[in-house]
């Protein structure tokens, strides 16, 4: 269960590359590892497309290395929206996933900024007393997992200091981020300068209060991602992500990060 949740999770991650207001197309791709421990237990790759005033991204995750023995996770995402002044809004945000022979869907309509429709299956289970619902105005405002790590900014200065709000079909979550150092990386389609923002995750609605994983990722987890920018775009996509958990430390890493002509 553990991996599969991330694997989905580590997916939003990975698809993450936005666009501005371009006079032509703009496409671009990325393949990502995440490991646990050191070790490789899940690969991704994603594609997105900009075109006007709209974008388009999708993406695969899979199971990799010793983790396939044990979980063999696959997954596909796929989202849509349109580029506004202030950043993505939102259309529609998809993520299938399948483990052994269970298969699973979140999908989640937009509206004017707003949730317009969830459809979660299997349907989730029933509540716990220490269960903290959805607020009447949760919902707004909010942008789906792909596109709340999307960062539009004028600069590398820019970048952090912002809170994103999001919701993943079932959680209400503000992902808080502030500067940490500006350095240098350099993998295949990409070499050049980055930002580093430390990630203070906040859960707001819609989860279990007691739930141990929640809590450490809330008061205890050091969350830290390196953002990129995407060509000229104005846009800035993760490269690196290191994520503290009660186990261990996930890393998600980019392997590929270019512009396709």
């Amino acid at each position: 269960m553990f991996l599969r949740r991330f694997l989905i999770a580590a997916l939003a991650a990975a698809a993450l590359p936005g666009g501005a207001r371009a006079a032509g197309p703009e496409a671009f791709r990325g393949d990502y590892t995440v490991s646990f421990l050191g070790l490789t237990v899940a690969r991704a790759n994603f594609s997105s497309r900009y075109e006007g005033a709209g974008y388009a991204i999708s993406g695969s995750v899979a199971a990799a290395g010793l983790a396939r023995i044990f979980d063999d996770t696959e997954g596909t995402v796929t989202a849509s929206g349109r580029l506004t002044g202030k950043g993505l809004e939102p259309r529609a945000f998809r993520a299938d996933y399948t483990s052994g022979k269970k298969s699973s869907l979140v999908a989640i309509q937009f509206s004017r900024g707003a949730v317009a429709s969830t459809k979660v299956l299997p349907p989730p289970k029933k509540r716990g007393d220490d269960w903290l619902p959805l607020g009447a105005g949760d919902l707004k405002g909010v942008t789906d997992p792909i596109a709340a790590t999307v960062v539009r900014a004028a600069s590398l200065d820019e970048v952090c200091g912002r809170t994103v709000k999001m919701y993943d079909g079932e959680m209400r979550a503000n992902l808080n981020l502030s500067f940490v150092e500006k350095g240098a990386i350099a993998v295949t389609g990409y070499r050049g300068p980055t930002v580093t923002c430390r990630l203070a995750f906040q859960p707001v609605s819609g989860y279990a209060r007691e739930r141990k994983a929640l809590k450490f990722l809330r008061d205890r987890s050091r969350i830290m991602v390196t953002f990129a920018p995407v060509g000229q775009s104005g846009v800035y996509a993760p490269v690196r992500a290191t994520i503290g958990t009660e186990i261990g430390t996930v890393t998600v890493r980019a392997r590929l990060f270019e512009a396709l002509e």
